[in-house]
């Protein structure tokens, strides 16, 4: 996990000399008096377990992901991102670590489209959206298309972002529904496919994780 140390350390020195007057009272001289002061300030930073840097189907790169292991059963999962549309994204942890534009889905080679390869969320044993190990909060991006968030979640250690294939984050074009399909618009709930990823539009960004 990461924590944040800051020491700040003040040393302040007065120098005073005295003179005695005939009347042997001591007198403060201001030739003699000096004042000396210095402030230091050092902050201890721990480097995240893992990282991952998002870049568009272009390759541009649009920000990153951090994450860090607390305890050895949660992750603290911090992104950041620019240049994105104002407006709500889809955020989730998808199966592969791949992340390449214009790929085939791995469970149908006839679908093409942007990192696709990465395959779907990592979700858990028979889990529906949005009950999946990688969904996560939806992240707001601003007006100047600027985006933070930092999410703690113990759906995933990180063990689980490393294992033999890998890790993706994933940005999608749209919001996150979480598969909330009320039943007076529905009168069987959300179908199958909002079910899957919760209608979040298309892959508009993706990163590996990687250690």
């Amino acid at each position: 996990m990461r924590r944040h140390l800051v020491t700040a350390v003040t040393i302040a020195g007065l120098l005073t000399a005295a003179g005695c007057s005939s009347q042997d009272a001591a007198v403060p001289s201001d030739q003699a008096a000096a004042t000396a002061a210095a402030t230091a300030t050092a902050t201890d930073e721990e480097a995240p377990d893992a990282t991952a840097t998002l870049k568009d189907a272009a390759g541009k790169e649009v920000g990153t992901v951090e994450f860090s292991d607390v305890d050895g059963s949660s992750t603290e999962i911090s992104v950041t991102v620019e240049g994105l549309t104002p407006g709500f994204h889809g955020l989730h942890l998808h199966t592969t670590g791949k992340c390449e534009p214009n790929s085939a889905d791995p469970k149908d080679a006839a679908k093409t489209g942007d990192f696709l390869s990465a395959g779907g969320h990592l979700a858990g044993e028979g889990a529906d959206h949005p009950e999946h190990a990688g969904d996560l909060p939806t992240l707001y991006v601003g007006k100047n298309g600027i985006g933070e968030l930092t999410a703690l979640t113990d759906r995933v250690t990180m063990q689980d972002l490393q294992d033999g294939d890998g890790t993706s984050v994933m940005i999608h074009s749209g919001s996150d529904n979480y598969a909330n399909i009320p039943t007076r618009y529905a009168a069987t709930g959300a179908d199958e496919m909002t079910k899957k990823a919760g209608d979040g539009g298309e892959r508009i960004a993706c990163g590996v994780v990687e250690k």
